[in-house]
């Protein structure tokens, strides 16, 4: 099949992150194995899920080294969207093609797909890899799974290719995500009775406030990086629940925010701001209230921020393929900085435009799979 072909098939796996991904991971893999790709599916804790890893050999054998080719299979709800066609069955109109992820990254991974006859037929003193994952778009909790795996058998790849849509051009840095939820436990009491009760919502607020307050300082004082849209970290609170009726002082609030930090910038010593304030300020004033008032943090989800290195064999490659040699820095979040965690050097390009992303009527242009086309066949005889 070609790409569109592929892409057809794939827009039409509602992977929408609340589902398994596993009949679109299974169909992938029937059609690698079959053209003699080694193939494996590396699962969910619960099961339900699956990474695909697959391997075309060098012509030696070798399986080590090489490059991979990485996308997530997941995509976001369409839940409230006012689409003009079916998001689960992509349609052409004026040389777009819509559906839900399209762009975002669906369409990288049809490109990928759609080559390896071509890749089988080339010479390889190097292998390539395909890496698809699950659930990058709730926290990238799929890959990080695929990777310890990878790692435990002893995988090495020379570089990676993370295909997000960036009207193909190279990116070579992103920010980093971290989110977390806090619960605030107060005393519940009639509201008539204020000073029986600690206010679970009103010590939340303070905390959220807070979170503001630093996330003031980083705007107002850095560090900065001017090759980001937004050139310091952020952090925002984005859900809050609380309370169960009118009349009640509140014994639980959570919450959850987030930080998108530049690179260099480590999430302990931005989340450190948080947590020395709940212990030296926020936590003894509650417990002057109610003596077994507590504050929980959890840590969830979370990708690591990427900075590629410009002397990387890969970016030299891909900046060489794709003719662009400009410096470009995005601030949302793909796995390319987990890939670059565990020692493989990653950069980011791939087709369609990001502002295209989560969006009612997602599309990727057929001239942006086609530039996609070329530049992987250009990597294949790389290799």
């Amino acid at each position: 099949m070609n790409t569109r072909s592929w892409l057809e098939k794939l827009v039409a796996f509602d992977t929408t992150s609340r589902n398994s991904n596993l009949a679109l991971i299974e169909t992938v893999r029937d059609a690698l194995a079959q053209q003699g790709l080694k193939v494996e599916l590396i699962h969910s804790p619960e099961g339900d899920k699956a990474n695909l890893f697959a391997t075309l050999p060098a012509d030696d054998g070798s399986t080590q080294g090489g490059i991979v080719l990485s996308g997530h299979t997941d995509v976001v709800p369409v839940d409230g969207q006012q689409w003009d066609t079916n998001p689960f069955v992509l349609t052409e109109k004026d040389g777009k093609l819509y559906g839900r992820g399209s762009a975002d990254m669906k369409g990288y991974i049809a490109a990928s797909i759609a080559l390896v006859p071509e890749f089988i037929a080339m010479p390889r003193k190097k292998p390539l890899h395909i890496a698809l994952s699950y659930d990058e778009e709730v926290g990238c909790a799929g890959a990080p799974v695929m990777l310890r795996a990878l790692q435990a058998r002893g995988q090495v790849a020379d570089g990676c290719v993370v295909g997000e849509p960036t009207s193909m051009q190279v990116v070579v840095a992103h920010k980093g995500i971290n989110l977390y939820r806090c619960k605030v436990h107060g005393k519940a009491a009639h509201s008539s009775l204020t000073p029986k009760g600690c206010n679970a919502i009103e010590y939340a607020a303070r905390l959220i406030c807070h979170i503001r307050d630093v996330a003031d300082q980083f705007k107002a004082n850095g560090p900065y990086d001017e090759f980001y849209d937004v050139p310091f970290t952020t952090m925002t609170t984005n859900q809050i629940s609380g309370g169960i009726a009118v009349n009640t002082i509140p014994e639980l609030c959570e919450f959850n925010y987030e930080f998108r930090n530049l690179p260099g910038m480590t999430a302990e010593s931005i989340q450190a701001k948080v947590e020395s304030y709940v212990r030296d300020e926020l936590l003894p004033r509650m417990q002057r209230e109610f003596a077994d008032a507590r504050i929980d943090i959890e840590t969830g989800p979370y990708a690591p921020p990427l900075e590629a290195s410009e002397q990387a064999a890969i970016t030299a490659l891909v900046r060489a393929l794709t003719a662009d040699q400009s410096t470009r820095k995005v601030a949302y979040g793909t796995e390319a900085g987990l890939f670059q965690n565990v020692g493989i050097p990653t950069v980011v390009c791939g087709p369609g435009n990001i502002e295209q992303a989560h969006k009612p009527n997602e599309f990727v242009e057929i001239s942006q799979l086609e530039a996609c086309e070329r530049f992987l066949r250009k990597l294949g005889q790389s290799l």
